[in-house]
Protein backbone atom coordinates (compact mmCIF):
# COMPACT_ATOMS: atom_id res chain seq x y z
CA UNK A 1 0.00 0.00 0.00
CA UNK A 2 1.19 3.37 -1.04
CA UNK A 3 2.13 5.89 1.89
CA UNK A 4 -0.61 8.35 0.20
CA UNK A 5 -3.18 6.10 0.29
CA UNK A 6 -2.35 5.44 3.94
CA UNK A 7 -2.39 9.02 4.61
CA UNK A 8 -5.95 9.19 3.14
CA UNK A 9 -7.49 6.20 5.36
CA UNK A 10 -5.67 7.63 8.08
CA UNK A 11 -7.30 11.13 7.77
CA UNK A 12 -11.07 9.44 6.98
CA UNK A 13 -10.69 7.36 10.52
CA UNK A 14 -9.32 10.38 12.05
CA UNK A 15 -12.69 12.02 10.71
CA UNK A 16 -15.05 9.26 12.22
CA UNK A 17 -13.65 9.32 15.46
CA UNK A 18 -13.76 13.20 16.11
CA UNK A 19 -17.48 12.93 14.98
CA UNK A 20 -18.10 9.93 17.21
CA UNK A 21 -16.01 11.71 20.46
CA UNK A 22 -18.17 14.43 19.47
CA UNK A 23 -21.52 13.20 19.54
CA UNK A 24 -20.62 11.69 23.08
CA UNK A 25 -19.37 14.71 24.34
CA UNK A 26 -22.56 16.60 23.16
CA UNK A 27 -24.97 13.78 24.96
CA UNK A 28 -22.89 14.12 27.93
CA UNK A 29 -23.04 18.11 28.24
CA UNK A 30 -27.26 18.23 27.49
CA UNK A 31 -26.57 19.25 23.91
CA UNK A 32 -28.41 16.74 22.39
CA UNK A 33 -32.69 17.47 22.02
CA UNK A 34 -34.13 15.26 24.86
CA UNK A 35 -37.99 14.17 23.88
CA UNK A 36 -40.53 16.03 26.18
CA UNK A 37 -41.93 12.72 26.94
CA UNK A 38 -39.62 11.11 29.36
CA UNK A 39 -35.88 11.26 30.57
CA UNK A 40 -33.39 8.12 31.50
CA UNK A 41 -31.23 6.93 33.81
CA UNK A 42 -28.77 4.16 33.81
CA UNK A 43 -28.63 1.79 37.14
CA UNK A 44 -26.46 -0.84 37.77
CA UNK A 45 -28.29 -4.31 39.08
CA UNK A 46 -26.57 -7.08 41.40
CA UNK A 47 -25.95 -8.74 38.06
CA UNK A 48 -23.88 -5.86 36.76
CA UNK A 49 -26.35 -5.20 33.61
CA UNK A 50 -27.27 -1.65 32.81
CA UNK A 51 -31.15 -0.98 33.43
CA UNK A 52 -33.01 1.46 31.78
CA UNK A 53 -35.19 3.95 34.36
CA UNK A 54 -37.94 5.91 32.94
CA UNK A 55 -39.15 8.81 34.59
CA UNK A 56 -42.10 10.33 33.28
CA UNK A 57 -43.15 13.93 32.35
CA UNK A 58 -46.34 15.23 34.86
CA UNK A 59 -46.82 17.88 32.19
CA UNK A 60 -49.27 15.44 29.80
CA UNK A 61 -51.14 14.54 32.79
CA UNK A 62 -51.63 18.25 34.59
CA UNK A 63 -52.92 19.34 30.93
CA UNK A 64 -55.54 16.54 31.27
CA UNK A 65 -56.90 16.92 34.55
CA UNK A 66 -56.60 20.34 35.28
CA UNK A 67 -59.89 21.60 33.84
CA UNK A 68 -61.84 18.94 35.42
CA UNK A 69 -60.25 20.09 38.82
CA UNK A 70 -62.86 22.60 40.78
CA UNK A 71 -62.58 25.18 43.39
CA UNK A 72 -65.26 24.57 45.78
CA UNK A 73 -66.14 27.63 48.36
CA UNK A 74 -69.06 27.15 50.88
CA UNK A 75 -71.16 29.73 52.76
CA UNK A 76 -72.73 28.18 56.47
CA UNK A 77 -75.07 30.83 58.27
CA UNK A 78 -74.55 30.72 61.75
CA UNK A 79 -75.57 32.13 64.73
CA UNK A 80 -72.93 34.10 67.32
CA UNK A 81 -74.32 31.46 70.15
CA UNK A 82 -73.44 28.62 68.17
CA UNK A 83 -70.01 30.38 67.35
CA UNK A 84 -69.05 30.92 70.42
CA UNK A 85 -70.12 27.25 72.27
CA UNK A 86 -67.80 25.84 68.85
CA UNK A 87 -65.09 27.84 70.67
CA UNK A 88 -65.41 25.26 73.24
CA UNK A 89 -65.39 22.42 70.83
CA UNK A 90 -62.68 20.73 68.60
CA UNK A 91 -63.64 19.78 64.90
CA UNK A 92 -61.52 16.69 64.38
CA UNK A 93 -61.01 17.88 61.62
CA UNK A 94 -59.42 20.72 62.54
CA UNK A 95 -56.50 18.98 64.01
CA UNK A 96 -55.86 17.64 60.40
CA UNK A 97 -57.13 20.97 57.94
CA UNK A 98 -57.07 23.49 60.45
CA UNK A 99 -58.71 26.58 58.14
CA UNK A 100 -56.67 29.27 58.31
CA UNK A 101 -59.15 31.66 56.88
CA UNK A 102 -61.96 31.03 59.91
CA UNK A 103 -61.07 33.85 62.43
CA UNK A 104 -63.58 33.87 65.53
CA UNK A 105 -64.56 37.16 67.69
CA UNK A 106 -63.74 36.48 71.37
CA UNK A 107 -64.92 38.59 73.86
CA UNK A 108 -67.25 40.66 72.09
CA UNK A 109 -71.05 41.50 72.60
CA UNK A 110 -73.09 40.06 70.35
CA UNK A 111 -77.17 39.46 70.13
CA UNK A 112 -77.87 35.90 70.73
CA UNK A 113 -79.52 35.67 67.32
CA UNK A 114 -76.98 37.83 65.57
CA UNK A 115 -76.20 35.45 62.38
CA UNK A 116 -73.39 35.56 60.63
CA UNK A 117 -72.03 34.15 56.74
CA UNK A 118 -68.96 31.91 57.34
CA UNK A 119 -66.97 30.94 54.50
CA UNK A 120 -64.88 27.92 53.79
CA UNK A 121 -63.56 25.92 50.25
CA UNK A 122 -61.85 23.03 49.39
CA UNK A 123 -61.91 21.20 46.33
CA UNK A 124 -63.42 18.60 43.89
CA UNK A 125 -63.29 17.00 40.54
CA UNK A 126 -66.20 16.42 38.20
CA UNK A 127 -66.57 12.76 37.20
CA UNK A 128 -69.49 13.06 34.86
CA UNK A 129 -70.27 14.93 31.77
CA UNK A 130 -73.34 16.10 33.19
CA UNK A 131 -72.12 17.73 36.20
CA UNK A 132 -71.67 15.36 38.85
CA UNK A 133 -68.51 16.67 40.94
CA UNK A 134 -67.03 14.17 44.10
CA UNK A 135 -65.35 15.98 47.06
CA UNK A 136 -65.01 15.36 50.79
CA UNK A 137 -68.03 15.53 53.28
CA UNK A 138 -66.45 18.41 55.37
CA UNK A 139 -66.03 20.58 52.80
CA UNK A 140 -69.87 21.15 52.09
CA UNK A 141 -71.29 19.82 55.20
CA UNK A 142 -73.32 22.33 56.96
CA UNK A 143 -73.59 24.62 53.93
CA UNK A 144 -76.67 27.07 52.78
CA UNK A 145 -74.33 27.52 49.52
CA UNK A 146 -71.94 26.06 47.35
CA UNK A 147 -70.39 27.36 44.88
CA UNK A 148 -67.86 25.79 42.43
CA UNK A 149 -65.44 27.69 40.21
CA UNK A 150 -64.26 26.09 37.02
CA UNK A 151 -60.75 27.48 35.94
CA UNK A 152 -59.94 28.09 32.30
CA UNK A 153 -59.74 24.95 29.54
CA UNK A 154 -56.95 23.91 27.73
CA UNK A 155 -58.32 26.56 24.88
CA UNK A 156 -57.37 28.62 26.84
CA UNK A 157 -61.48 30.07 27.58
CA UNK A 158 -61.86 32.35 31.02
CA UNK A 159 -63.08 30.11 33.98
CA UNK A 160 -66.42 30.70 35.77
CA UNK A 161 -68.18 30.13 39.01
CA UNK A 162 -71.80 28.12 39.38
CA UNK A 163 -73.58 27.26 42.00
CA UNK A 164 -73.76 23.77 43.19
CA UNK A 165 -76.76 21.25 44.75
CA UNK A 166 -75.75 18.61 47.11
CA UNK A 167 -76.72 15.60 46.14
CA UNK A 168 -75.62 13.10 48.86
CA UNK A 169 -73.14 13.06 52.17
CA UNK A 170 -71.61 10.21 53.80
CA UNK A 171 -69.96 11.16 57.12
CA UNK A 172 -68.80 7.50 57.66
CA UNK A 173 -66.69 7.53 54.65
CA UNK A 174 -66.01 11.93 54.45
CA UNK A 175 -67.43 11.78 50.88
CA UNK A 176 -70.08 13.89 49.15
CA UNK A 177 -71.59 14.54 45.74
CA UNK A 178 -72.73 17.87 44.65
CA UNK A 179 -73.82 18.88 40.73
CA UNK A 180 -73.85 21.37 38.76
CA UNK A 181 -76.18 22.02 35.45
CA UNK A 182 -73.70 21.95 32.69
CA UNK A 183 -75.39 23.08 29.23
CA UNK A 184 -72.92 21.26 27.09
CA UNK A 185 -70.62 18.26 28.40
CA UNK A 186 -67.69 18.91 30.79
CA UNK A 187 -64.35 17.74 31.48
CA UNK A 188 -64.01 14.59 33.67
CA UNK A 189 -61.51 12.63 35.28
CA UNK A 190 -61.19 9.21 34.92
CA UNK A 191 -61.96 6.65 37.87
CA UNK A 192 -58.59 4.34 38.63
CA UNK A 193 -58.50 1.25 40.97
CA UNK A 194 -57.81 2.19 44.49
CA UNK A 195 -56.74 -1.61 45.30
CA UNK A 196 -53.85 -1.87 42.31
CA UNK A 197 -51.67 0.75 43.79
CA UNK A 198 -48.73 -0.16 45.33
CA UNK A 199 -46.22 1.36 48.32
CA UNK A 200 -43.50 3.39 45.92
CA UNK A 201 -46.17 4.41 43.06
CA UNK A 202 -46.23 7.60 42.06
CA UNK A 203 -48.95 9.76 43.13
CA UNK A 204 -50.36 12.79 41.71
CA UNK A 205 -52.26 15.96 44.14
CA UNK A 206 -54.05 18.46 42.37
CA UNK A 207 -56.21 21.21 43.90
CA UNK A 208 -56.23 24.64 45.30
CA UNK A 209 -54.62 25.27 48.13
CA UNK A 210 -54.07 28.68 50.04
CA UNK A 211 -56.63 29.38 47.11
CA UNK A 212 -53.49 28.89 44.61
CA UNK A 213 -55.85 27.18 41.72
CA UNK A 214 -54.59 24.22 39.64
CA UNK A 215 -51.27 22.92 41.74
CA UNK A 216 -50.09 20.01 41.23
CA UNK A 217 -47.55 18.54 43.75
CA UNK A 218 -46.05 15.01 43.02
CA UNK A 219 -44.80 12.50 45.46
CA UNK A 220 -45.40 8.25 46.26
CA UNK A 221 -47.51 6.15 47.59
CA UNK A 222 -46.45 5.65 51.20
CA UNK A 223 -48.64 3.48 52.91
CA UNK A 224 -52.63 2.00 52.80
CA UNK A 225 -54.99 1.10 54.87
CA UNK A 226 -54.30 4.25 57.47
CA UNK A 227 -56.60 4.74 60.15
CA UNK A 228 -56.42 7.93 62.18
CA UNK A 229 -59.14 7.86 64.66
CA UNK A 230 -60.68 11.63 63.12
CA UNK A 231 -63.85 10.48 65.01
CA UNK A 232 -66.32 8.21 66.63
CA UNK A 233 -68.39 7.91 63.23
CA UNK A 234 -65.67 7.63 60.59
CA UNK A 235 -63.46 5.18 63.10
CA UNK A 236 -65.33 2.04 61.78
CA UNK A 237 -64.47 3.04 57.89
CA UNK A 238 -60.73 4.53 57.96
CA UNK A 239 -58.87 3.00 55.57
CA UNK A 240 -56.85 5.83 54.05
CA UNK A 241 -53.87 6.14 51.19
CA UNK A 242 -51.01 7.65 52.90
CA UNK A 243 -48.98 9.88 50.37
CA UNK A 244 -46.21 12.23 50.69
CA UNK A 245 -47.04 14.39 48.10
CA UNK A 246 -47.83 17.86 49.00
CA UNK A 247 -51.50 18.68 50.57
CA UNK A 248 -52.46 21.39 52.26
CA UNK A 249 -55.44 23.21 53.41
CA UNK A 250 -57.40 23.53 49.90
CA UNK A 251 -56.75 20.39 48.49
CA UNK A 252 -59.77 18.73 50.42
CA UNK A 253 -61.55 17.18 48.07
CA UNK A 254 -59.43 17.27 45.45
CA UNK A 255 -58.18 14.05 43.49
CA UNK A 256 -55.25 11.78 43.88
CA UNK A 257 -54.08 10.20 40.86
CA UNK A 258 -51.75 7.84 39.45
CA UNK A 259 -49.27 8.40 36.37
CA UNK A 260 -51.82 7.37 34.25
CA UNK A 261 -53.84 10.50 35.18
CA UNK A 262 -57.07 8.25 37.13
CA UNK A 263 -57.66 9.02 40.20
CA UNK A 264 -56.86 6.98 42.75
CA UNK A 265 -58.31 8.32 45.78
CA UNK A 266 -60.30 11.51 47.46
CA UNK A 267 -57.41 14.00 49.41
CA UNK A 268 -58.95 14.13 52.98
CA UNK A 269 -56.51 15.14 55.42
CA UNK A 270 -53.06 16.19 56.54
CA UNK A 271 -51.21 15.03 59.66
CA UNK A 272 -50.74 18.66 61.79
CA UNK A 273 -47.02 20.08 62.57
CA UNK A 274 -45.51 17.31 60.00
CA UNK A 275 -44.56 17.05 56.61
CA UNK A 276 -44.97 14.42 53.94
CA UNK A 277 -48.06 12.98 55.77
CA UNK A 278 -51.19 13.36 53.37
CA UNK A 279 -54.25 11.07 53.55
CA UNK A 280 -57.10 10.35 51.20
CA UNK A 281 -60.29 8.09 50.74
CA UNK A 282 -59.73 5.21 48.68
CA UNK A 283 -61.65 5.89 45.56
CA UNK A 284 -62.94 2.54 45.13
CA UNK A 285 -64.79 3.37 48.35
CA UNK A 286 -66.36 6.16 46.30
CA UNK A 287 -67.32 3.89 43.75
CA UNK A 288 -69.26 1.56 45.68
CA UNK A 289 -71.15 4.32 46.77
CA UNK A 290 -72.08 6.40 44.05
CA UNK A 291 -75.42 4.55 43.61
CA UNK A 292 -76.44 5.13 47.18
CA UNK A 293 -75.04 9.21 46.81
CA UNK A 294 -77.17 9.84 44.19
CA UNK A 295 -80.26 8.93 45.91
CA UNK A 296 -79.09 11.50 48.65
CA UNK A 297 -78.77 8.66 51.40
CA UNK A 298 -76.48 6.34 51.83
CA UNK A 299 -77.77 2.81 53.75
CA UNK A 300 -75.23 0.36 55.41
CA UNK A 301 -75.48 -2.79 57.09
CA UNK A 302 -74.42 -3.90 60.25
CA UNK A 303 -74.57 -7.19 63.03
CA UNK A 304 -73.85 -5.24 66.22
CA UNK A 305 -71.04 -6.06 67.76
CA UNK A 306 -67.24 -4.60 68.45
CA UNK A 307 -64.29 -6.27 66.99
CA UNK A 308 -60.55 -6.27 67.09
CA UNK A 309 -57.86 -8.03 65.00
CA UNK A 310 -56.07 -11.11 65.77
CA UNK A 311 -52.57 -10.30 66.65
CA UNK A 312 -49.94 -12.48 67.78
CA UNK A 313 -50.42 -12.36 71.08
CA UNK A 314 -53.95 -13.14 71.09
CA UNK A 315 -52.83 -15.99 68.72
CA UNK A 316 -51.37 -17.44 71.43
CA UNK A 317 -53.95 -16.48 74.00
CA UNK A 318 -56.17 -17.93 72.14
CA UNK A 319 -54.86 -21.03 70.88
CA UNK A 320 -55.16 -20.00 67.21
CA UNK A 321 -53.54 -21.73 64.46
CA UNK A 322 -53.08 -18.63 62.45
CA UNK A 323 -53.21 -14.64 62.56
CA UNK A 324 -56.26 -14.08 61.12
CA UNK A 325 -59.80 -13.67 61.48
CA UNK A 326 -61.45 -10.60 64.23
CA UNK A 327 -62.04 -10.88 67.04
CA UNK A 328 -65.39 -10.30 68.69
CA UNK A 329 -65.02 -8.03 71.64
CA UNK A 330 -68.23 -7.24 72.62
CA UNK A 331 -72.01 -7.72 71.36
CA UNK A 332 -74.88 -5.52 71.41
CA UNK A 333 -78.15 -7.20 73.23
CA UNK A 334 -80.81 -7.66 71.06
CA UNK A 335 -78.34 -6.99 67.84
CA UNK A 336 -78.59 -9.16 64.21
CA UNK A 337 -74.83 -10.69 66.24
CA UNK A 338 -76.73 -10.93 69.50
CA UNK A 339 -79.76 -12.96 67.73
CA UNK A 340 -77.54 -15.20 65.84
CA UNK A 341 -75.44 -16.47 69.09
CA UNK A 342 -72.43 -14.81 68.75
CA UNK A 343 -70.31 -14.00 72.08
CA UNK A 344 -67.30 -12.44 73.17
CA UNK A 345 -64.37 -14.35 72.69
CA UNK A 346 -65.62 -15.58 69.17
CA UNK A 347 -62.90 -15.45 66.29
CA UNK A 348 -64.88 -14.82 62.89
CA UNK A 349 -62.83 -16.62 59.85
CA UNK A 350 -65.07 -16.67 57.62
CA UNK A 351 -68.13 -15.46 55.99
CA UNK A 352 -70.28 -16.74 53.40
CA UNK A 353 -67.31 -18.87 52.34
CA UNK A 354 -64.79 -16.05 52.24
CA UNK A 355 -61.88 -16.19 54.73
CA UNK A 356 -61.56 -13.16 56.97
CA UNK A 357 -57.84 -11.76 57.31
CA UNK A 358 -58.84 -8.77 59.23
CA UNK A 359 -61.13 -6.31 60.66
CA UNK A 360 -61.68 -4.45 57.26
CA UNK A 361 -62.46 -7.20 55.34
CA UNK A 362 -65.57 -8.09 57.39
CA UNK A 363 -66.63 -4.04 58.14
CA UNK A 364 -66.25 -4.17 54.29
CA UNK A 365 -68.11 -6.97 53.14
CA UNK A 366 -70.97 -6.36 55.90
CA UNK A 367 -71.33 -3.04 55.44
CA UNK A 368 -72.25 -3.38 51.43
CA UNK A 369 -75.01 -5.22 52.03
CA UNK A 370 -78.50 -4.96 51.44
CA UNK A 371 -80.02 -4.86 54.96
CA UNK A 372 -81.77 -7.98 55.81
CA UNK A 373 -78.86 -10.00 53.86
CA UNK A 374 -78.94 -14.10 55.60
CA UNK A 375 -75.00 -13.97 55.91
CA UNK A 376 -73.07 -17.53 56.99
CA UNK A 377 -70.26 -17.24 59.59
CA UNK A 378 -67.52 -19.43 60.40
CA UNK A 379 -66.15 -18.78 64.20
CA UNK A 380 -63.72 -20.56 66.21
CA UNK A 381 -65.17 -20.63 70.13
CA UNK A 382 -63.13 -22.61 72.78
CA UNK A 383 -60.87 -23.99 69.98
CA UNK A 384 -63.91 -25.85 68.05
CA UNK A 385 -65.18 -24.46 64.57
CA UNK A 386 -68.79 -23.34 64.61
CA UNK A 387 -71.53 -22.48 62.34
CA UNK A 388 -73.96 -19.15 62.42
CA UNK A 389 -76.22 -17.83 60.47
CA UNK A 390 -77.02 -13.93 61.11
CA UNK A 391 -79.43 -11.23 59.21
CA UNK A 392 -78.28 -7.76 59.20
CA UNK A 393 -79.84 -4.84 60.04
CA UNK A 394 -79.70 -1.17 59.10
CA UNK A 395 -76.53 0.51 60.93
CA UNK A 396 -78.13 3.49 63.23
CA UNK A 397 -74.95 6.03 63.23
CA UNK A 398 -76.18 7.11 66.20
CA UNK A 399 -76.64 4.18 68.34
CA UNK A 400 -72.61 3.32 68.05
CA UNK A 401 -72.56 2.87 71.89
CA UNK A 402 -72.61 -0.02 74.13
CA UNK A 403 -74.49 0.08 77.07
CA UNK A 404 -71.90 -2.08 79.67
CA UNK A 405 -72.32 -1.25 83.68
CA UNK A 406 -70.77 -2.45 86.83
CA UNK A 407 -71.95 -3.80 93.14
CA UNK A 408 -71.70 -4.39 99.20
CA UNK A 409 -68.44 -3.83 99.97
CA UNK A 410 -66.13 -6.94 100.55
CA UNK A 411 -62.34 -6.51 101.41
CA UNK A 412 -60.58 -5.78 98.10
CA UNK A 413 -57.91 -8.81 96.60
CA UNK A 414 -54.71 -7.94 95.38
CA UNK A 415 -53.23 -10.13 92.79
CA UNK A 416 -50.08 -10.48 90.93
CA UNK A 417 -51.19 -8.75 87.65
CA UNK A 418 -50.95 -5.77 89.46
CA UNK A 419 -54.69 -5.24 91.01
CA UNK A 420 -57.49 -5.40 93.71
CA UNK A 421 -60.92 -6.68 92.96
CA UNK A 422 -64.12 -6.95 95.01
CA UNK A 423 -67.76 -8.42 94.43
CA UNK A 424 -70.19 -6.91 92.41
CA UNK A 425 -72.78 -5.35 95.26
CA UNK A 426 -76.19 -3.64 95.11
CA UNK A 427 -74.36 -0.31 95.95
CA UNK A 428 -71.28 -1.14 93.29
CA UNK A 429 -73.90 -2.24 90.59
CA UNK A 430 -75.54 1.48 90.96
CA UNK A 431 -72.40 3.69 91.54
CA UNK A 432 -71.17 1.87 88.10
CA UNK A 433 -74.82 2.06 86.23
CA UNK A 434 -74.34 -1.74 86.05
CA UNK A 435 -77.30 -3.75 85.51
CA UNK A 436 -77.99 -7.24 86.65
CA UNK A 437 -76.99 -8.95 83.75
CA UNK A 438 -73.54 -8.06 84.18
CA UNK A 439 -70.96 -10.35 86.01
CA UNK A 440 -67.72 -11.03 87.37
CA UNK A 441 -65.52 -8.79 90.09
CA UNK A 442 -65.28 -5.13 90.02
CA UNK A 443 -61.58 -3.24 89.94
CA UNK A 444 -60.40 -0.95 92.79
CA UNK A 445 -57.47 -0.24 92.29
CA UNK A 446 -54.64 -0.82 89.61
CA UNK A 447 -50.82 -0.38 89.85
CA UNK A 448 -49.68 1.74 87.25
CA UNK A 449 -46.56 -0.46 86.74
CA UNK A 450 -48.49 -3.60 86.62
CA UNK A 451 -49.40 -5.93 83.70
CA UNK A 452 -52.58 -4.71 84.08
CA UNK A 453 -52.06 -0.98 84.05
CA UNK A 454 -50.18 -1.50 80.77
CA UNK A 455 -53.22 -2.54 79.53
CA UNK A 456 -55.18 -0.01 80.30
CA UNK A 457 -57.17 -1.71 83.09
CA UNK A 458 -58.61 0.91 85.89
CA UNK A 459 -60.74 1.22 88.16
CA UNK A 460 -64.51 0.70 88.07
CA UNK A 461 -64.06 -1.82 85.15
CA UNK A 462 -65.36 -5.28 85.65
CA UNK A 463 -63.49 -8.74 84.74
CA UNK A 464 -66.14 -10.98 83.80
CA UNK A 465 -63.74 -13.76 82.29
CA UNK A 466 -59.89 -14.99 82.68
CA UNK A 467 -58.65 -17.33 80.26
CA UNK A 468 -62.16 -18.21 78.73
CA UNK A 469 -63.40 -19.27 82.67
CA UNK A 470 -66.91 -17.30 83.26
CA UNK A 471 -65.93 -15.18 86.71
CA UNK A 472 -68.85 -14.68 89.22
CA UNK A 473 -66.70 -13.92 92.36
CA UNK A 474 -64.03 -12.66 94.23
CA UNK A 475 -62.98 -16.53 95.10
CA UNK A 476 -63.17 -17.56 91.52
CA UNK A 477 -61.22 -14.86 90.23
CA UNK A 478 -58.22 -15.44 92.66
CA UNK A 479 -58.51 -19.43 91.93
CA UNK A 480 -57.93 -18.01 88.07
CA UNK A 481 -55.48 -15.84 88.62
CA UNK A 482 -53.45 -18.54 90.82
CA UNK A 483 -53.29 -21.21 88.19
CA UNK A 484 -51.56 -18.79 85.79
CA UNK A 485 -48.36 -19.62 84.93
CA UNK A 486 -45.44 -17.25 84.35
CA UNK A 487 -44.78 -15.91 81.03
CA UNK A 488 -47.50 -16.87 79.55
CA UNK A 489 -50.00 -14.66 77.45
CA UNK A 490 -53.40 -14.52 79.15
CA UNK A 491 -56.57 -12.67 78.06
CA UNK A 492 -59.43 -11.33 80.30
CA UNK A 493 -62.97 -9.92 79.12
CA UNK A 494 -63.29 -6.26 80.63
CA UNK A 495 -66.48 -4.15 80.80
CA UNK A 496 -65.47 -0.29 81.32
CA UNK A 497 -67.66 2.70 80.45
CA UNK A 498 -65.87 6.01 80.92
CA UNK A 499 -67.26 9.17 79.67
CA UNK A 500 -70.27 7.45 78.60
CA UNK A 501 -68.64 5.63 76.30
CA UNK A 502 -67.99 1.52 76.51
CA UNK A 503 -64.52 0.86 76.05
CA UNK A 504 -65.16 -2.97 76.40
CA UNK A 505 -63.67 -5.93 74.97
CA UNK A 506 -60.64 -8.30 75.88
CA UNK A 507 -56.98 -7.25 77.14
CA UNK A 508 -53.93 -9.45 76.45
CA UNK A 509 -51.62 -9.53 79.92
CA UNK A 510 -48.41 -11.44 80.07
CA UNK A 511 -48.22 -12.80 83.50
CA UNK A 512 -45.16 -11.67 85.40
Amino acid sequence: MSSSTKRILSTIAIIIASVAFGILISADLGLMKKSNAQTSTQIQTSTGTATAVTIPSFADVAARVMPAVVSITTTEIVRSSDMRRRQGSVDPFDFFFPNPGQQRRRGTEEPEDDEHAQRSGGSGFIISPDGYILTNNHVVEGATKVDVHMGADENGNGGRTVQAKIIGRDPQTDIALIKIDATTPLPTVPLGDSERIRKGDWAIAVGNPFQFENTLTVGVISAKGRSLGLSQATSSFENFIQTDAAINFGNSGGPLMNINGEVVGINTAIRGGAQGLGFATPINTAKRLLPQLKTGKVVRSFLGMNIQEINEQSRQAFGLTETRGALVQSVTPGKPADKAGLEPGDVIVEIDGKKINNNRELIDYISYLPVGTKVNLSIIRNNQRRSLTATTAERDVEQERDENAPTETVAPTRNKLGLSVQELTASTRQMNNLDDRVTGVVVTDVKEVSPAGEVGISEGDVISEVQGEKITSVEQFRAAVDRLKSGTTIRMYVRSSRGGQSNSGYRFLQVP
